[in-house]
């Protein structure tokens, strides 16, 4: 078992993304995601299913060609595809990207 505080953990910008992921197994592997306002995370081909949950603020995020808005307390799981996010007002995101095939 580990608890992690999501408070305490380091957020690196985009470019650095590797270092925001706090867990990893061969299962899934889980990381902070956080936009100032203004920024962007740009269209990315994931091969496995994510698990978005907004722990502060909002954001759009589109999904293939579906456009959703992500508001604090709110879970968006989806299949293999296409996504990329925006936050006006910046966003404190967990995702979880869990491997196709278990």
């Amino acid at each position: 078992m580990q608890i992690f505080n999501l408070d305490s953990i380091d957020i690196f910008p985009y470019n650095e993304r590797g270092k925001n992921v706090f867990f990893k197994s061969k299962e899934f592997k889980t990381r902070i995601i956080k936009l100032l306002p203004g920024e962007n995370l740009p269209e990315c081909e994931m091969a496995s299913y994510v698990i978005f949950i907004v722990l502060e603020g909002e954001a759009d995020i589109t999904v293939n060609t579906d456009k959703a808005n992500l508001v604090k307390n709110q879970c968006l799981i989806t299949e293999p595809s296409t996504i990329s996010m925006q936050s006006k007002n910046g966003v404190k995101i967990i995702g979880i990207q869990v491997v196709k095939d278990l």
